[in-house]
């Protein structure tokens, strides 16, 4: 994308000096990442910045509205309600894919999350990059006006709100064996939080706790939620002392009902250049002819569990629950970025955080995801290189 940079990266590139950086991240925590990391970065143009910030605008725009909770507590309904929502969500992930349209470059909106991404780990892959690639020190993976300083006081603030770091938690479902337990670690040491699985936690009244490495008893006042509803549905094997859906003295870093409310079901309320046709499958009028040209998703899946994506007629037919699936036009991903042997397909991930008390979310990084698959995902990019997780860097 900015040639230049490609050019010296490529050149200043090794398998030794990747298995280097690899080695490096390993040795923070002893523990190699489950995922794959890209063996690049992605080198964002001033112009593709500016449609991404532009695009991130219009849907916050959207998030914004004063009906918003109106129009999405169908989503609310249609799944488990937590008490006690807050007045907006306090993290967003809106998933841009790098496409091409009419002979030119433009991101065109995947998906958004109400819900936390890899914060910590990012912060700490663009220091890795930088330190196998000083070159790269003029490009930043933040905004105008985010530096590292800001980024994690805004974080902080999210995460902790008004509460010492032993009285937050970072709470998922058996953590050592999520695939981005790296995060996690992450999150541990810089924000100085305990992680906890939904197991360990200990039920009072409507007090939460938690016992300390010393086994002393602590109050849980935050909860750094990381936990998919999806997956503890699928885990009856798991017995907890609390539920979700009660009444609990506790706030929310991440409330879960805006995983609900800011997903995939506001995808077909957006309108404009960033949006792709998106229809619920219950408004769709008739089954269009062209089917090759579109994804069949489910509105409340993670990590793309369900997606059908070379769908038939039959498929369309067969989903019993219509309003819990859309059908969305498929888009022409442009290979961007130039690897020694052909080009990748990417993926951008706009990272924002709303602490309580501000007017509107601020940007405050991305992560990238890179693809020489069909589709952006592990199962298409198997035993390939130059594909994974990685981070974008803005020019200045």
């Amino acid at each position: 994308m900015i040639e230049d940079l490609r050019s010296r990266f490529n050149a200043e590139f090794s398998k030794e000096k990747y298995e280097s950086f690899l080695k490096d991240i390993e040795s923070d925590f002893g523990y190699a990442p489950t995922f794959r990391i890209a063996e690049t970065p992605f080198f964002i143009p001033k112009s593709l910045k500016n449609q991404l910030f532009e695009a991130c605008g219009q849907v916050i725009d959207f998030i914004k509205r004063p009906d918003f909770k109106a129009i999405t507590q169908r989503s609310i309904e249609l799944n488990t309600a937590v008490p006690n929502e807050d007045e907006h969500t306090q993290f967003l992930a809106i998933d841009f894919g790098i496409c091409e349209e009419n002979g030119k470059l433009i991101p065109k909106l995947i998906e958004v999350q109400g819900f936390p991404s890899i914060f910590n780990f990012q912060f700490n892959l663009n220091r890795k990059v930088k330190k196998y690639y000083p070159f790269l020190e003029s490009l930043s993976p933040y905004p105008d006006g985010i530096s590292e300083e800001k980024y994690l006081e805004i974080l902080n603030r999210v995460v902790l709100g008004m509460h010492k770091n032993e009285e937050v938690v970072l709470l998922e479902i058996e953590p050592d064996k999520q695939n981005t337990k790296i995060d996690f670690y992450y999150a541990k040491r810089d924000l100085g939080i305990p992680i906890i699985c939904v197991t360990e936690v200990i039920k009072e009244g409507k007090k939460l706790f938690y016992l300390n490495p010393k086994g002393q008893k602590v109050q849980i006042k935050r909860v750094y939620n990381r936990v998919i509803f999806d997956e503890l549905d699928l885990r009856k094997d798991l017995k907890l002392q609390f539920s979700f859906t009660e009444e609990l003295d506790v706030e929310w870093a991440g409330h879960p009902n805006w995983y609900t409310r800011i997903s995939k079901f506001i995808l077909p309320y957006l309108q404009g250049p960033y949006f792709i046709e998106t229809k619920l499958l219950s408004e769709l009028e008739q089954i269009p002819e062209d089917l090759e040209n579109y994804v069949l998703k489910p509105l409340f899946s993670f990590s793309g569990s369900g997606v059908i994506f070379h769908v038939k007629k039959e498929d369309v037919e067969s989903v019993k629950e219509k309003d819990l699936y859309i059908l969305q036009k498929k888009v022409n991903y442009l290979p961007v970025i130039q690897s020694p042997d052909g080009k990748v397909k990417v993926e951008v991930r706009i990272l924002c955080l709303w602490p309580e008390g501000d007017e509107s979310p601020t940007i405050v990084g991305n992560l990238a995801r890179l693809s020489r698959g069909e589709m952006i995902g592990v199962k298409f990019n198997k035993d390939k290189d130059w594909v994974g997780g990685s981070i974008g860097l803005f020019e200045k």
